[in-house]
C-alpha cells in the first residue's frame, strides 16, 4: 500500500512538472503597480533603509531634498516618491514626464512609480505619450532601446493588453532567443557599463511581470557573467570628487568615463539582487559592498540605493582565481594578486593590454604587435605575444600564447611529453597549462592546412 501511495504521489509531481512545461508563455501583464523592479519584497527592504536611515539611503535623500539637478530626473524623483509617498517630489516627476521628458525608459518609471498620484487626465496623458514613444523608437538591435520598449510596455500594459503582449513576445523570442543570446553564447560580449546595465534590467522586468528566465538561453554567457564583472577592472580605482570608482576595461587613452563605471557597478548591484544565493554572485558581492566605491553622485546614487543590499552576505573576491580565461569568448585577464598595486593583463575585443605602476601598455590590436614576443610574467601565468612558430621555456603554471588567428590548430611539443595538437580560441590564444615544479623547453609550430 505504501508503494502504491509513493507512485500514485510521484506519478501526480511529474504530470504536474511536465504539464507546467508545456503550458504555452504568457505575455499578458497582470502584476499591480508598481510593476518595475519594486516588486513588494523589494519596496519593503528600501522603506526598511529609510526608516533606518542608512548611508545610502541618506545620500539619495540629501540629493534630492536639496533639489540637486539630477540628470535622469524621472528615474531619481519617482524611486523617491515610491519610496517616501512625497507627493511634492512625486508631482516634480509627473511634471517633467508631461512637459520635458523624452525618454522612453524614464517616462515608464514616472508612470508606474508615480501611479496612485497620477490623476486621470494627467494617466491617460502619459499612457498617450508613453505609447507614441514605443510606435516611433527605431527598430534596433540594441540592448538600451529593447529594454526601454520592454519597460515602457510593462507599465502601461492596462492600457492596452494585446500591444504589450506583441510587444513583449517580439522582444523575447526574436530580439533576445533569436538573435541577442545566440550570439552571447557564440562569444559576443556587452560593454559591462551601460549595455549589461540595461540587460540586467530586462532580466528583473521580464522575471517579475512574466515569470520567465531570459538567462535560460544563454547559460554560457551568464555562467561567467559575475566572475567577468569582478575581472574585467583594473586593479586600481580611479578616484573622483564624489567617490571611488572601480574602472573595467576601457579601450583609448585618458581619463576613464566614470558614468560607464557606475553603471557598471550598478550592473553588478543588479547581477546580484537577480540570484543572490548563486556562488559566484556572492563573490561578486564581496567585491562591490566595499562603502568606499558606493555612489553618491547625483547619477549613481539612485541606483545604488536602488540595488545594493548591504544585507547581503557576500565572500572573499580574494579566493577567486587570477586567471579568467573564458574559451566562449577568448576573454582573457590576468592579476599577479588582489592587490590595487597588482600587474593585470587583458585581452579583449582583439586587443591586449598590460596594466603595470599605474599605466597602460598595448601589447597587441587587431593583427599588429606592438612587443617583442617574450614571455611575460603576471603572478603564477605568463604570457607570449607572437604570430610565428615559437620556442621558449615554460614560465608558470598557465601560459597563454596571443596573437594567432582563432580556430588554427597548432603542434605543441613540450620537452619529455608526447606531442600534441591544440586549436587557437575564439580570441586566438592557446592555453597551457604546466607542473609548478617544471620549466620545459615549448615549441609551438602551425599544422599546415592541408593537413588539419
Amino acid at each position: 500500500m505504501r508503494s502504491l501511495v509513493l507512485f500514485i504521489i510521484l506519478f501526480a509531481l511529474n504530470y504536474s512538472e511536465a504539464s507546467a512545461q508545456s503550458q504555452p508563455e504568457e505575455y499578458r501583464v497582470y502584476t499591480e503597480h508598481p510593476r518595475l523592479f519594486l516588486r513588494p519584497q523589494k519596496l519593503r527592504l528600501l522603506k526598511r533603509e529609510r526608516e533606518r536611515q542608512s548611508m545610502r539611503w541618506r545620500q539619495f535623500d540629501a540629493l534630492i531634498s536639496g533639489k540637486a539637478e539630477m540628470p535622469e530626473p524621472g528615474f531619481a524623483l519617482s524611486l523617491y516618491y515610491a519610496v517616501t509617498g512625497d507627493a511634492a517630489t512625486g508631482k516634480r516627476a509627473i511634471e517633467w514626464a508631461l512637459r520635458s521628458g523624452s525618454d522612453l525608459r524614464q517616462l515608464a518609471f514616472v508612470y508606474d512609480w508615480c501611479q496612485d498620484l497620477l490623476g486621470e487626465s494627467q494617466a491617460k496623458a502619459l499612457a498617450a505619450k508613453i505609447r507614441k514613444g514605443l510606435a516611433t523608437s527605431p527598430a534596433s538591435p540594441s540592448v538600451g532601446v529593447q529594454r526601454s520598449r520592454i519597460l515602457a510596455a510593462i507599465a502601461i500594459a492596462e492600457q492596452d493588453q494585446n500591444a504589450t503582449e506583441a510587444t513583449l513576445r517580439t522582444a523575447v523570442e526574436q530580439w533576445w532567443r533569436a538573435k541577442t543570446a545566440p550570439t552571447l553564447n557564440a562569444g559576443s560580449n556587452l560593454d559591462p557599463g551601460s549595455e549589461l546595465q540595461a540587460l540586467l534590467e530586462v532580466l528583473h522586468a521580464v522575471r517579475d511581470n512574466l515569470t520567465i528566465d531570459l538567462r535560460s538561453s544563454a547559460p554560457e554567457y551568464f555562467k561567467t557573467l559575475a566572475t567577468y564583472e569582478v575581472a574585467c577592472n583594473y586593479p586600481a580605482p580611479y578616484p573622483s570628487t564624489e567617490n571611488e570608482y572601480r574602472v573595467p576595461i576601457f579601450s583609448g587613452t585618458g581619463d576613464p568615463d566614470v558614468t560607464r563605471s557606475a553603471l557598471a557597478r550598478a550592473a553588478g548591484l543588479s547581477t546580484v539582487a537577480f540570484d543572490s544565493n548563486a556562488l559566484e554572485n556572492q563573490f561578486l558581492q564581496g567585491w562591490l559592498i566595499q562603502d568606499r566605491f558606493m555612489l553618491r553622485g547625483v547619477f549613481g546614487a539612485p541606483y545604488e540605493f536602488l540595488w545594493a543590499n548591504p544585507y547581503q552576505p557576500g565572500l572573499s573576491y580574494a579566493h577567486l582565481p587570477l586567471v579568467f580565461h573564458d574559451a566562449r569568448s577568448g576573454v582573457l585577464f590576468l592579476r599577479s594578486n588582489w592587490d590595487e598595486d597588482a600587474i593585470w593583463f587583458a585581452l579583449q575585443e582583439g586587443q591586449a593590454q598590460l596594466y603595470r605602476d599605474g599605466h597602460i601598455t598595448l601589447l597587441y590590436q587587431k593583427g599588429q604587435l606592438a612587443a617583442k614576443p617574450e614571455p611575460i610574467r603576471i603572478g603564477k601565468a605568463s604570457v607570449v605575444v607572437a604570430r610565428d612558430h615559437l620556442r621558449f621555456l615554460a614560465d608558470g603554471e598557465q601560459m597563454f600564447i596571443i596573437g594567432w588567428k582563432p580556430g588554427t590548430k597548432f603542434r605543441i611539443e613540450v620537452d619529455d611529453e608526447e606531442m600534441s595538437e591544440m586549436d587557437a580560441d575564439l580570441a586566438g590564444t592557446l592555453a597551457l597549462q604546466f607542473a609548478d615544479d617544471r620549466t620545459p623547453g615549448v615549441r609551438i609550430q602551425e599544422v599546415p592546412r592541408g593537413r588539419q
